[in-house]
């Protein structure tokens, strides 16, 4: 449950030694992110931009990925909160013969506006300790993933990892430092301050940590002073609008789906996924949260980002990387035991290149939100998005591999002939509207024609349920949900109605969490279980808002928002029988439906729309 002012706690270890999930925090600077552990160590970062090879991933192998540790050398316990409305971290670590607060953050520039989409990064890491109670003993291990070379430089040391000939870093520090281990007797009120460098160096520079931290928590306090909401958990939609904001893109205004790569669901699984990269699906979920939470600059960011790659592309993808480019090809890295020894671990994305059809309405849906913001559009992105919708008329009766990505044999998905009928939808829209050339008539007409085909259609009458595929049979899966989410489907109608209360049931992992699907019903060509998938039971609140079951929805919501971590964090998916979590982490989209949930609970409670 998040707590802003937590109580001390036992430092835990899991199989093999790796930190629990729930115990890390994230820190970044809007080009890349840190994990910071509850034991003082950074077991996470990738430099200089989020989907870089990792420099510390001692997440994924505890004893060859690196990590940069801070800690005293006899920890007893500790505690982790953020600094009010900010991406700065203090971890207050407990020895046996004293208190040490250790403040960590990706450092921003002075005076930076964080709603420009300019960098504001200054390439640097700040690890700042103070002793606060009696004498402590702080070991300093900065270990790259592979080793690395050092040299003086500049008061300080530089630092080459042996892995990435490529980079070059820069240590410095208020007291000398002899190597990449060294140890720091302190008493009370003295200092260890800490900084690592990956941009340009300057040997006369001053080096004032506490200034550099001041400087950065007061542009995240500047930014947050656009945060407009007032609804339940206020604390942690305050965070979650954070948390999104940590893994937005700031430049190129697009978000990640999670910072991390190779996280197991389940532990000792082989669905460890890399989820560094951006998928066009959730600009429209995180557009709704974002603009409704006073951030309309990043909406809009994300809108025009999706709007240029699928321009600049020349074809839709499902996915890019941060700065609009195709993903990588997958690979194994044989080297890495994965967390808690859950192998393979694994970088880029083989989903890349899959037939999702559902980003043909991504696209349309993005473009109708942008031009109803007042926005222009060019004769030459209007005919690529008319071309778009014109093979989505036609792409709805193929296979394809679905939302959940499947790797097995693909199938004709109920929900992406949803999202050909949005294509359709919103592309009719905007021709009405603006008066834009193009079959419109024929577009709202096949639209209007394959919303009656999917209640007709998916509809099983003996499961009293829509179906996860288009030619029935009786299986469910929680996209369902997302239907009417979407304007697919009215959320009150009688079938829809009947699919939420099916779902709901069949899907259930106990205690509000559900599945994404049952295996045995929607084989997706991989062996093995998975956990709760957290975004599915925020759909399920929505669902239960539209149809006025507000007192249900709020009981949800906030059993939902309690499985939140101390420092009100959100993976991808929760363990039913532990409620540990699972999954790439922190997941933008778990801290989406908090967003958006909240919103929609607190329109219903004052009266308005959803």
């Amino acid at each position: 449950m998040h707590d802003p002012d937590p109580p001390f706690r036992p430092v835990r270890r899991r199989n093999g030694g790796y930190p629990p999930l729930e115990d890390l925090g994230l820190i970044g600077d809007g080009a890349t992110t840190a994990l910071v552990g509850l034991d003082g160590s950074i077991p996470w970062l990738c430099l200089p931009r989020f989907d870089a090879d990792p420099v510390f991933c001692g997440l994924l192998d505890r004893a060859r990925g690196g990590h940069f540790t801070l800690a005293p050398e006899d920890l007893v316990e500790a505690r982790q909160r953020y600094e009010p409305d900010t991406g700065v971290l203090t971890t207050e670590l407990r020895g046996t013969t004293g208190l040490v607060r250790i403040t960590d953050a990706l450092a921003l520039r002075s005076g930076a506006d964080l709603t420009d989409d300019v960098p504001a990064t200054r390439a640097e890491l700040i690890r700042s300790a103070q002793v606060l109670e009696g004498r402590v003993r702080l070991r300093m291990d900065l270990e790259p993933r592979g080793g690395a070379r050092t040299r003086p430089l500049f008061s300080g040391l530089e630092v080459r990892p042996s892995r990435r000939p490529d980079l070059r870093l820069h240590l410095r520090s208020n007291r000398p430092l002899t190597g990449l281990h060294t140890t720091h007797d302190l008493r009370q009120g003295e200092r260890l301050d800490l900084a690592l460098s990956w941009g340009r160096f300057h040997r006369h520079h001053r080096f004032d940590a506490e200034a550099v931290l001041r400087a950065t928590a007061d542009a995240w306090r500047r930014w947050m002073r656009h945060f407009r909401y007032e609804g339940p958990e206020e604390p942690l939609v305050r965070r979650s609008a954070i948390t999104l904001k940590l893994c937005d893109d700031w430049v190129n205004g697009s978000l990640v789906a999670a910072p991390t790569s190779g996280l197991p669901a389940p532990i000792g699984g082989i669905r460890n996924w890399d989820y560094r990269y951006v998928w066009i699906r959730d600009a429209a979920f995180a557009v709704f949260a974002l603009r409704r939470l006073g951030f309309g600059g990043e909406a809009d960011a994300f809108l025009g980002w999706v709007l240029d790659a699928f321009e600049y592309g020349g074809r839709p993808r499902i996915m890019y990387t941060a700065d609009g480019a195709p993903v990588p090809d997958e690979v194994e890295d044989a080297e890495l035991e994965g967390y808690q020894r859950s192998a393979p671990v694994r970088w880029g994305n083989g989903a890349t290149d899959q037939r999702q059809h559902d980003v043909y309405g991504e696209v349309l849906d993005c473009a109708d939100q942008w031009l109803l913001t007042g926005q222009d559009i060019q004769p030459s992105l209007w005919a690529s998005l008319a071309h778009l919708a014109d093979t989505a008329q036609q792409a709805w009766r193929r296979p394809d591999q679905g939302i959940w990505e499947v790797r097995g044999q693909g199938r004709t998905f109920t929900y992406s002939a949803g999202m050909c009928q949005v294509a359709l939808d919103r592309a009719a829209a905007i021709g009405e509207r603006l008066g834009l050339p193009g079959d419109v008539a024929s577009w709202r007409a096949s639209a209007d024609e394959l919303r009656r085909r999917i209640l007709d259609q998916a509809w099983d009458e003996d499961a009293r349920t829509l179906s996860a595929h288009l030619d029935g049979g009786g299986a469910v899966d929680a996209s369902l949900r997302a239907l009417p989410l979407r304007r697919v489907v009215p959320v009150g109608h009688p079938r829809m109605v009947a699919t939420v209360s099916a779902v709901a049931e069949r899907l259930s992992a106990g205690d509000g969490l559900l599945y994404r699907y049952l295996h045995e019903e929607c084989p997706d060509g991989l062996p093995g279980d998975e956990g709760a998938f957290v975004l599915c039971s925020f759909w399920l609140v929505d669902n239960l808002v539209g149809q006025g079951r507000i007192e249900e929805a709020e009981e949800l919501y906030a059993s939902l928002c309690a499985r939140a971590s101390p420092l009100g964090l959100l993976s991808e998916q929760i363990d039913p029988s532990t409620g540990a979590f699972m999954g790439n982490f922190p997941q933008a989209f778990s801290h989406i439906g908090i967003a958006a949930s909240g919103v929609n609970l607190a329109r219903a409670r004052a009266g308005g729309r959803t």
